[in-house]
């Protein structure tokens, strides 16, 4: 079965209630040989909390009183260890401050970040977590981006449950007024300690959940970015850099790596990338059938996936911005009231 095929019946499955839909014949094996693996490598063992990032970015772009411009945009981020920045000691390096710092140079605005991801979490906990986003009495975010699936599959969570609660928060989150951008889930077969055939089966199992997640948030206005092998060609040709001491998660290159990719399309959700929607054909971009952008987007890292009009998606490759890493301040930490609990 094809990987558009397979991922549009998880897409219906978790629309309209269905069961545990398998992903692959020979998968379950596969994931239950995966779990031995992660276990004896106890991923993310030893690496502590990932550090606070919370606060205003960009505070030079309010402009003097009594004439401050508009209000600080408002970014969230939400989803597991790699959104919250897991392996990395300083917080401008985690990709939330990243995105905070490159949003408010694009914009030209400061940016107020809060991130409730937390490391482990899978797909069911982003209810829990849109809520921290929601339901106090702030204004809700401008823009939320979303990293998720990579515990989902390696924990066996039914995919069509795994689209259903990422669809779920990402529908909370566009009633609010919010824009979304999800980072799919991860290639898990790039992962060096796992070996063939374990690795093409992780491969298959990840890319088609990837594809899953774009189908069912796309429909609700959401657009998404191929995480795929963590974006790109820079993590398999240099992995020892890109990569942290855990061999999982990505080290602070990596996670600036990711956060450059990631930027244009969030940029784009808030109409801050100029002709953000006009394809270019020497960039391979195109307009084709949501089930088979969603596809071709999985297997290239990088990827952008929108709505277009009734059934079409636009499939873009956006050129990556560069975000500020080294002369990057630390942030203005939010107000009491604002920073949220443990």
């Amino acid at each position: 079965m094809s990987r558009a095929r397979t991922a549009r019946r998880i897409a219906a499955g978790a629309a309209y209630g269905g069961g545990g839909l398998g992903l692959v014949g020979v998968a379950a094996v596969g994931l239950v040989l995966a779990e031995v693996q992660f276990a004896k490598r106890t991923v993310g063992t030893g690496l502590g909390d990932p550090p606070r990032a919370d606060g205003l970015y960009g505070s030079e772009f309010g402009g003097p009183a009594p004439n401050p411009g508009p209000g600080p945009l408002r970014l969230a981020m939400m989803g597991d260890s790699t959104a919250a920045g897991l392996g990395v000691r300083r917080a401008r390096q985690t990709p939330a401050a990243l995105l905070a710092s490159g949003l408010a140079a694009v914009a030209e605005r400061p940016v107020e970040l809060r991130n409730v991801a937390l490391s482990g979490a899978m797909s069911d906990d982003l209810d829990r977590q849109t809520g921290l986003l929601l339901d106090g009495t702030g204004p809700p975010p401008d823009v939320c981006v979303i990293m998720i699936g990579a515990n989902d599959v390696t924990r066996r969570m039914p995919p069509t449950q795994s689209v259903r609660h990422l669809t779920s928060a990402v529908r909370r989150l566009r009633l609010a007024g919010c824009e979304v951008v999800v980072g799919t889930c991860p290639d898990l077969g790039t992962i060096e300690p796992v070996y063939q055939p374990l690795r093409w089966l992780a491969r298959r199992v990840s890319r088609q959940l990837a594809a899953a997640q774009t189908i069912g948030v796309v429909a609700l206005g959401a657009r998404t970015i191929s995480m795929g092998d963590l974006l790109g060609p820079e993590f398999a040709a240099n992995p020892r850099e890109m990569f942290g001491p855990d061999s999982y998660h990505p080290s602070a290159e990596g996670y600036a790596t990711a956060a450059m990719a990631i930027l244009p399309t969030v940029c784009a959700a808030l109409a801050l990338w100029p002709e953000s929607d006009r394809l270019e054909v020497s960039r391979d971009e195109d307009m084709l059938p949501v089930a088979k952008a969603a596809s071709a987007a999985a297997g290239q890292a990088g990827t952008e996936v929108s709505a277009a009009r009734g059934p079409w998606a636009l499939l873009k490759h956006r050129r990556r911005r560069r975000v500020p890493t080294d002369h990057h301040p630390a942030p203005d930490p939010l107000p009491e009231s604002r920073v949220p609990g443990p």
